[in-house]
């Protein structure tokens, strides 16, 4: 039976961390939508002050 390889474990997960890092750090950086929503969701919708159009009150 083989014997695990402990050190290229870890240095493939110190790589996935590593490439996960600078993704984000991209996506911050971009200032792009976060990877769940799509461009044409994230455009959608309304800003924080945008509350789009209302009825009037009468």
């Amino acid at each position: 039976m083989a014997t695990p390889n402990y050190s290229y474990e870890k240095r493939q997960r110190e790589l996935a961390k590593k490439r996960k890092a600078e993704e984000k750090r991209q996506r911050k950086q971009s200032g792009k939508p976060a990877d769940d929503q799509t461009p044409a969701e994230a455009e959608a919708q309304p800003e924080a002050g945008d509350t789009g159009p209302t009825e009037p009150q009468t």
